[in-house]
């Protein structure tokens, strides 16, 4: 139960546990349902391109855990999760979205005993290989790209064990992106390495800056920025957004950027709170919104395809800014250009060196067959002042027939402004979301449909619906702490398992809950009130934390370590 020590209402609650202990997000389906009328529509919000999941590991991943397809050896289980849901309401919206897959924490059993995915190249390939079987036998879903282990080390061998054995699952269409940290030291292996080389089909680094290095250009590989952004949806996080789609193409020759993450549905005092796309962390009113990031993105979106190429003319502009312009190779061209301000397009990671921006005129002229373009639409997005401000609203077109291809503009800082020949583009509308609500301040759950508990933020450890078919009462439905070992983790998950549910301004509660320990002798189980952190910090936890053992023993103390004895 999250909260902080603050003088409060009563709270009361009522819950029935079945554990020897007391999602990481949740997407609020109600958001994505009200879209749903527009799936038709190709060209709606923002309309990506790419979709990557996390492939569940039972462990810490940065706002909680996510459930793993198997738990254990020869359990498989491939309606755990939402990541199976996403994917396919991604899909109903965009056909050909591309699909991708990547472990950050591994279920414990592939360690045999070792915090290391490593020890069993086979049994590990083996595993990875049954997600991508799983996604498409149970829910038709065609993954793309599958990754190795998110911002830790690879080995090598392993990627071109998984290489093998997706060849011999005749999965010769999925393609490999490693590593998912730097462009180092993988670029220089793959120089050294012919065979890695040839197995490995993008580079894929993190937080590059809009950098890249002279390794991963000489491989001659795709290079992609597979995880960006993770910057607060403000202004800020949409001038960020605009800069680095532009610019990590122009800095860095990066035909693809993935924002971490696509939508803010987590409690928003987890770490990186609000570092989505859009906002819907209140699964329980319905409430949504759709932030400045989504109509940055769209910019981009709406107006090129996975396909197009990049022109050799594009650059940085001469008072600050940049430009790219792209072609379908049938004679559609979209220009994209951004003059954001080094102040308000500051990502969350790397540091950004200053640059200066400032209002200028740019003069622009198109050649060759694009000379004979008649109009150009144009879409213009204006951050800053709020009385200046407004999203991803289309102008008046720019006619080009008398002008031999030559226009200029006058170019205004912290703006973004595309320029196309496509007459597609569209804002869309959609229902105006429900009204912000609190979490309720009576709660009670029995704990008797579905697979996973809503609101509950499973933070160490994995927690599911179960029916024990042994108690005809009223313990019948119960929510069980499935895992019997650690996983392999990503981060550091606490030593006892912890799932949060509630409101952090909470201070003074009532929690009724039944529990069952299963374990005899050494099994035990806490509530806790007022815990003030969650995700990657929830080892040092603080609160309210009252424990109770087989043996008899209670305990009460200030925090999650069992420290500060109360």
């Amino acid at each position: 139960m999250m909260g902080k020590t603050k003088t409060g209402k009563q709270i009361t609650w009522e819950m029935t546990f079945h554990s020897s202990v007391l999602p990481k997000s949740w997407l609020n389906m109600g958001m994505l349902d009200g879209m749903h009328k527009h799936s038709e529509k190709p060209n709606f919000g923002a309309s990506l391109h790419i979709l990557k999941v996390e492939i569940g590991g039972d462990g810490q991943t940065t706002d909680g855990t996510e459930p793993s397809h198997m738990h254990y050896e020869l359990d498989e289980n491939y309606f755990r999760g939402y990541e199976w849901w996403l994917m396919k309401e991604a899909k109903k919206r965009n056909p050909n979205i591309t699909l991708m897959g990547l472990p950050w924490s591994f279920p414990g059993w592939l360690g045999k005993g070792f915090n290391w995915p490593y020890v069993n190249l086979q049994l590990t390939a083996y595993y990875v290989v049954t997600w991508i079987v799983g996604a498409k036998h149970y829910h038709d879903l065609d993954i793309d790209y599958i990754g190795i282990w998110n911002e830790r080390a690879f080995d090598i061998n392993y990627i071109k064990v998984l290489r093998r054995m997706l060849n011999y699952q005749g999965l010769q269409q999925v393609k490999i992106i490693a590593s998912d940290n730097l462009w180092e030291p993988i670029s220089a292996s793959m120089l050294l390495d012919s065979e890695l080389l040839k197995v490995i089909d993008v580079i894929g680094a993190h937080y590059p800056g809009t950098r890249t290095v002279k390794d991963a250009r000489l491989t001659g590989k795709k290079l992609w920025s597979s995880e960006d952004f993770s910057t607060l949806n403000s202004d800020v996080g949409a001038g960020c957004w605009g800069r680095i789609l532009n610019q990590n193409y122009i800095n860095g020759y990066m035909t693809a950027t993935i924002a971490w993450n696509l939508v803010a549905s987590y409690y928003e005092q987890l770490p990186y709170g609000r570092c989505g796309l859009m906002t819907a962390q209140e699964p329980w009113s319905g409430h949504y919104v759709v932030e400045a990031p989504i109509w940055i993105a769209a910019h981009t979106t709406q107006f090129t395809q996975p396909g197009w190429y990049y022109l050799k003319t594009v650059g940085h502009l001469e008072k600050g800014g940049s430009y790219v312009a792209l072609t379908d190779g049938l004679g559609n061209l979209t220009i994209i250009i951004e003059t954001m301000s080094h102040k308000h397009s500051m990502c969350i990671r790397p540091l950004l060196p200053y640059f200066n921006v400032s209002q200028q005129f740019a003069t622009f002229i198109l050649k060759g067959s694009f000379s004979k373009i008649p109009e150009l639409q144009v879409w213009y997005t204006k951050l800053g002042k709020p009385s200046e401000r407004f999203l991803f609203k289309q102008l008046d077109s720019l006619w080009l027939l008398d002008s031999g291809g030559r226009f200029t503009l006058d170019l205004q800082e912290d703006g973004l402004l595309t320029l196309t020949t496509l007459s597609t583009g569209s804002k869309g509308s959609h229902p105006l979301p429900p009204r912000s609500q609190p979490f309720p301040r009576v709660y009670k759950d029995d704990f008797n449909v579905g697979i996973e508990a809503p609101n509950f933020a499973d933070q160490t450890g994995v927690f599911e619906y179960f029916m024990n078919i042994e108690d005809p009462g009223e313990h019948r439905f119960t929510l069980r702490q499935v895992l019997n070992q650690r996983p392999i983790t990503w981060a550091a998950d606490a030593f006892n398992t912890i799932s949060i549910i509630g409101d952090y301004k909470w201070s003074n509660l009532t929690v009724k809950c039944d529990v069952y320990i299963e374990t005899p002798e050494k099994g035990g189980v806490f509530i806790a009130g007022r815990v003030n952190k969650g995700g990657i910090l929830i080892r040092s936890a603080r609160g309210v934390f009252f424990w109770i053992f087989a043996n008899g023993i209670y305990r009460v103390t200030g925090d999650l370590g069992k420290w500060l004895l109360l």
